[in-house]
């Protein structure tokens, strides 16, 4: 298989914008996903934990967090 990098260059990916990039990555993902939809189950852990976020959030609870904060974090912890 071919790194990805060169891949792009030989399909002239490298050369779109960002935001065209990341609107092809969601067209890609969509399209992956309603073809294989088996090879895109989530384990028993995953959907617990989507569970117990999902309630957190209906409960009122955790809203999380912004994303510089823990970008922040992130970056003091390396």
């Amino acid at each position: 298989m071919q790194p990805m990098g060169e891949r792009m260059k030989r399909l002239g990916l490298d050369k779109l914008p960002i935001d065209e990039r990341l609107a092809l990555l969601d067209e890609l993902w969509e399209s992956v996903a309603s073809v294989a939809p088996a090879t895109l189950q989530l384990s028993p852990e995953e959907i617990a934990e989507l569970d117990r976020r999902l309630d957190a959030l209906e409960a009122g609870g955790d809203r999380g967090r912004p994303a510089a904060e823990v970008l922040a974090e992130l970056r003091r912890s390396r």
